[in-house]
C-alpha cells in the first residue's frame, strides 16, 4: 500500500485528491499540508508527495523538490500550466514527472501510482518544457555509449544491456561510469537511472514522450 501526501495551498484541491487517491485499493492518502516545511517537519509518512508547482509562500520548485527528496519521498509535480517558466524549472529537478491537475481522474491516478512506485512519469508537460529549454548542452557521447544509455535508461539492467550488445557486464558498467562523468562535467548530474532517462530524452538519445 503506497502512502500519498499532498503539498498544495488550496483546500478544494486537497479534498479532490484525497478522494481520488482513496478510490484506489493500492494507495492511501497520508496527509495534506500547505507548505513543504510543514510536510517535512514530521517523520516521513509518505512514499510520494504530490507537489503543487506554484505555492504562494514564495518557494521555488527546485527548493521544494530538493527538500522532499532529502526527506526521503518521491515527488510528482502537479500544475495548472499557469507558469511556463516554473514548469521548465520543475523539469530540471529530481521530480519523477509533471502532470496537469486537469487530467481525467483515471489518467491522473495512473500517473500517481507510477510515481509512487518510483518510476518516471513522461508527460506532455515535461516534454514541452524540454523542447523549449535553451540551456541544454548535448553530451558528447560515442555511438556505443548512446546505445548503452538508451537500453539502460529504458529499463534494462546492466546484465541485460551486456547480453543485448554482446559485451561483458563490466564493459557496460564502464560505459555507464563514463556517461555519468560526462553529464557531471556538463553540470547536468545523472546519478540515477531516472536521471539518465531524463538526459537521454533531453539530448535526443531516447524518444520524447508523444504529445496528444
Amino acid at each position: 500500500m503506497k502512502r500519498i501526501a499532498l503539498v498544495d495551498d488550496h483546500d478544494l484541491v486537497g479534498l479532490a485528491l484525497r478522494n481520488l487517491v482513496g478510490s484506489s485499493p493500492l494507495m492511501t492518502f497520508a496527509r495534506h499540508e500547505q507548505t513543504v516545511p510543514a510536510m517535512t517537519r514530521h517523520v516521513r509518512d509518505a512514499d510520494l508527495v504530490l507537489l503543487d508547482l506554484s505555492l504562494r509562500d514564495g518557494s521555488t520548485p527546485q527548493d521544494n523538490v530538493e527538500a522532499l527528496r532529502r526527506w526521503g519521498a518521491h515527488v510528482l509535480v502537479l500544475t495548472s500550466a499557469e507558469n511556463p517558466y516554473l514548469v521548465r524549472e520543475a523539469s530540471r529537478t529530481a521530480a519523477l514527472g509533471i502532470a496537469r491537475k486537469s487530467l481525467p481522474g483515471d489518467d491522473l491516478l495512473a500517473a500517481i501510482l507510477e510515481a509512487a512506485e518510483g518510476h518516471h512519469v513522461p508527460t506532455t508537460e515535461w516534454a514541452s518544457a524540454l523542447d523549449s529549454d535553451p540551456g541544454l548542452t548535448a553530451a558528447p557521447l560515442t555511438e556505443r555509449e548512446r546505445e548503452v544509455l538508451s537500453l539502460y535508461a529504458s529499463g534494462m539492467g546492466a546484465r541485460e544491456v551486456a547480453a543485448a550488445l554482446w559485451v561483458t557486464e563490466n564493459t557496460v558498467n564502464d560505459h555507464l561510469r563514463r556517461i555519468k562523468g560526462v553529464y557531471q562535467r556538463l553540470g547536468r548530474p545523472a546519478a540515477s537511472k531516472v536521471d539518465l532517462y531524463r538526459r537521454g530524452i533531453e539530448d535526443g538519445f531516447l524518444p520524447v514522450p508523444r504529445r496528444d
